[in-house]
């Protein structure tokens, strides 16, 4: 289970040991086929769409999910700040139709735990507006590391 820790009323972190290499791990967060499994799902009521991964610094990064397939979608755009493969991945967040909420910063680090095939992801959500939005996303973070360790 991921373990959360509010940072600030901007910034949350989340933490989750998964037992699974960190190459999978990185896999599921920049392949698109397994980003659409976890990826802005929190719980299987969710379905999402992964639009464009353009995996390089300046790339984009576009999703949507909704909870039914007839319900209204939540779209995400994102920009790659920064991509070192298997390590780390930072990039822009921003719900469409939604300025209230700002742009927030993602950063996603795979932490090799030893010589073991666990890995480490630690995420910290940054740039929030209020504490209400950072726990909104805190909760829905939560969810979607737990769908991605279903998934691996």
């Amino acid at each position: 289970m991921a373990s959360a820790s509010p940072i600030s009323d901007s910034t949350l972190q989340v933490r989750r040991v998964v037992s699974a290499p960190r190459e999978r791990v990185y896999a599921a967060w920049t392949e698109p086929d397994r980003m659409k499994k976890w990826f802005l799902a929190p719980d299987k009521e969710y379905i999402s769409e992964i639009i464009e991964v353009d995996l390089r610094v300046g790339g984009r990064l576009r999703a949507k999910t909704a909870k039914s397939p007839a319900g209204p979608p939540h779209r995400l755009n994102g920009v790659f700040r920064e991509v070192k493969p298997l390590e780390k991945l930072v990039f822009t967040w921003s719900w469409e139709g939604q300025p209230e909420m700002g742009e927030s910063l993602v950063t996603v680090e795979f932490r090799q735990l030893g010589e073991s095939t666990f890995t480490e992801v630690v995420l910290t959500h940054e740039l929030f507006p209020n504490k209400e939005v950072r726990d909104q996303h805190n909760q829905g973070w939560i969810g979607c590391l737990d769908r991605m360790v279903e998934t691996l």
